[in-house]
């Protein structure tokens, strides 16, 4: 009798356990139903096709992948450069639905790493309406909630955590912006979701701390002045990219520094140390003291409405206009007002590719391409560097450089000999720099296409830059004439790159 009243009070409270969790449930569910915003963030799958480090006239194998983003007004859906960069295929599906829409990128900026989508289905939007965007930073312990689609799962995923820290740091492609790291962890697949605080959209996720590092739960988000900013600038229909000095400075900070400078005690600023333009207008030496009316501390920073520290980069992009900043600088102990010359991009020998493939042209067995910054250090490169250390390769020494010459490209040899009888007992000049043809400086691509177009010679020379490399020597009508049959060995559709066409084919018009 007391072990069945004890059964029965057993059942009841599990009953009562069980109604608890039921309504705690349905409760959890109209909550979701009533939150507006999962209806506004889409998972972004993606079919990839990157260019291939050794074989520049092809493709990678198509990667499919995929991210998170969300509906801003004027019809466009945000998501990471990186989740949509060298895509084939795009589609956008809300929390929910079966349905992949078909979209389209507007515009991929890979250095901020932000990209606009639309689809053209109108009804689409009408169902999922924008969210807001808060022009303002979010600061530190603010609270934040973080939507997407991350790995693990195929609903919508909806993490918290506070703000731990806001700074102005290196995004891509020597692209510097404003950076919220976050106590959330952002994983796979997240890249592209929005922050909430307030309703509002703080930022984007777009980057996790490595926990191979010892780091746990950091992610970090793209703010949403950058957002602004990048929207704001392709108002014309292009991106141009935010503008900067590219001037190397230290910090003021040691007293026998300062000395020497002869700066006074209430002058901050940050020391040029290499000149990034040749304009004269700032030279090694000068102290940078103010950006427009803000004043830059001893160690390079200004501050934000008094709070804020962020390098003083910060207000380069915002103040400069027409191409110029003006700064206050210290000059031998004096102190002046210069119009420094800015620019979105700086010139560099080796590029980065941000988004295009590479140029190529193949003559005979040999393939000639104009390196990059992703290429050059790809993985598959890695096994070379060594040997070009050692060989002194400029693909190495300057590789920080910007082009000595108007119109300098270096022309480099990215693949092994595509197979032909032709190269008997020759050592394939693999990332090989190319220094001449028949005697003649290479300038670049276009440059070579043409002294191989134009060449009346019989033999065509292949000087290469660096220790330890081979001369080739061909006979040039052989050379031409085994060409269509390597390709066609090799599957090869074209010879050359679209942006070499019209530099090969005038020959033909010329006879």
């Amino acid at each position: 009798m007391h072990a069945t009243g004890n059964l029965g009070r057993f059942h009841q409270a599990t009953r009562s356990v069980l109604a608890g969790l039921l309504m705690s449930s349905a409760g959890a569910v109209a909550a979701l139903e009533a939150d507006p915003i999962p209806n506004s963030v889409v998972k972004v799958h993606v079919t990839q096709r990157g260019p291939s480090p050794l074989r520049p006239w092809s493709k990678n194998e198509a990667r499919e992948s995929s991210g998170s983003g969300f509906i801003i007004e004027g019809k466009r859906i945000i998501t990471n450069a990186h989740v949509v960069q060298y895509a084939s295929q795009i589609y956008v599906q809300v929390s929910g639905s079966s349905e992949r829409l078909p979209a389209k990128a507007l515009f991929v900026a890979p250095p901020i790493d932000l990209a606009v989508l639309t689809v053209d289905n109108e009804a689409f939007f009408a169902d999922h309406p924008a969210l807001e965007v808060e022009p303002a930073i979010a600061r530190e312990k603010t609270a934040v909630n973080v939507y997407g689609f991350p790995m693990g799962g195929d609903q919508l995923s909806i993490t918290e955590g506070i703000v731990s820290r806001v700074d102005f740091s290196p995004y891509f492609y020597d692209e510097m912006g404003v950076r919220i790291q976050i106590d959330a962890a952002i994983n796979p697949g997240n890249s592209g979701g929005p922050a909430i605080a307030g309703g509002k959209v703080v930022g984007i996720a777009f980057s996790g701390m490595n926990r191979s590092t010892g780091a746990d739960n950091i992610g970090y988000l793209i703010a949403t002045e950058e957002l602004l900013t990048v929207l704001r600038d392709f108002e014309d229909g292009k991106y141009d990219g935010k503008p900067k000095l590219w001037h190397e400075v230290q910090t003021t900070e040691n007293d026998t520094l300062r000395s020497w400078l002869k700066l006074s005690a209430d002058v901050g600023g940050a020391m040029i140390t290499r000149c990034g333009d040749d304009t004269g207008v700032l030279q090694v030496g000068d102290v940078i003291t103010h950006v427009g009316p803000h004043s830059v501390e001893r160690d390079g920073y200004v501050r934000l409405s008094g709070e804020l520290p962020f390098v003083y980069q910060y207000y380069v992009e915002k103040l400069a206009k027409d191409g110029t900043v003006s700064l206050k600088i210290v000059r031998d102990g004096a102190a002046q007002e210069v119009a420094a010359p800015v620019a979105a991009r700086r010139q560099r020998l080796i590029p980065y590719l941000e988004n295009t493939y590479p140029e190529y042209f193949i003559i005979g067995p040999l393939v000639f391409s104009a390196p990059s910054q992703e290429l050059v250090f790809a993985r598959e490169s890695a096994q070379w560097i060594g040997s070009l250390l050692i060989m002194g390769s400029p693909l190495i020494s300057r590789m920080s450089d910007g082009p000595a010459f108007e119109g300098e490209q270096l022309v480099y040899v990215p693949s092994p000999f595509l197979p032909h009888a032709v190269t008997k007992s020759y050592s394939a000049p693999t990332l090989r720099v190319l220094k001449a043809v028949n005697h003649e400086p290479v300038r670049n691509l276009k440059h070579l296409v043409a002294l191989i177009r134009d060449s009346q010679d019989e033999y065509l020379e292949f000087e290469f830059i660096g220790r330890s490399t081979e001369r080739l020597v061909f006979r040039r009508a052989e050379l031409l004439g085994v060409t269509e049959e390597i390709l066609s060995d090799a599957g090869i559709r074209n010879q050359y790159s679209d942006s070499l066409r019209a530099v090969w084919e005038q020959k033909a018009a010329a006879n």
